[in-house]
């Protein structure tokens, strides 16, 4: 029953994939995608952090819940990538090149998607004004993964919840949410 799922699964998963990996402009649409993927490395959600910790008073616990999400969201991480082991599309779907060089071999789960949703669910803690583009934006770096060829739709949808998780474990601890 599970193998039945997991094929069913795969099998939508590589639909969708090649839905949004080849309808769009590759020579307009790649560029713009590279940069949101790369908004959601690892530097730029700690500089994100360190702006938010200068520049918005009493945002010290944020970033504190923060700093716990983010250790417990890349441990979660590393123990999906390597337990699961899922091959990126570009091994595993035939016509398919990544756009980027992907930071490790496997897929599952979405890295950048969870840092964007986590860095996005901080935000609308600490500036819940900042909800909606702080989320489209986390939205768009998931979208730019399959795009971009290096992530299936699943991969992305497991990162936001990893994320978001991380991220309310984080502000749970430190009272905040």
């Amino acid at each position: 029953m599970v193998r039945v799922l997991m094929r069913q699964v795969t099998l939508w998963d590589s639909k969708v994939f090649y839905l949004v990996f080849g309808k769009l402009d590759r020579k307009i649409w790649k560029r713009i995608f590279y940069v949101l993927s790369r908004s959601a490395d690892a530097v730029s959600c700690a500089v994100a952090g360190l702006i938010l910790w200068m520049g918005l008073p009493g945002s010290g616990p944020y970033v504190a819940a923060g700093l716990l999400a983010f250790g417990l969201e890349l441990s979660l991480y590393y123990l999906l990538k390597k337990g699961i082991r899922r091959p990126r599309p570009f091994k595993s779907l035939a016509g398919v090149q990544f756009l980027i060089v992907p930071p490790d071999e496997f897929s599952f789960p979405s890295g950048h998607t969870a840092a964007a949703f986590l860095v996005a669910t901080l935000l609308t803690a600490a500036c819940p004004w900042l909800a909606l583009p702080a989320l489209a934006w986390a939205s768009l770096v998931g979208f730019s993964r399959v795009y971009l060829g290096v992530h299936y739709p699943t991969d992305v949808l497991a990162g936001m919840v990893l994320g978001s998780l991380c991220a309310q474990a984080g502000l749970f601890f430190f009272h905040l949410g």
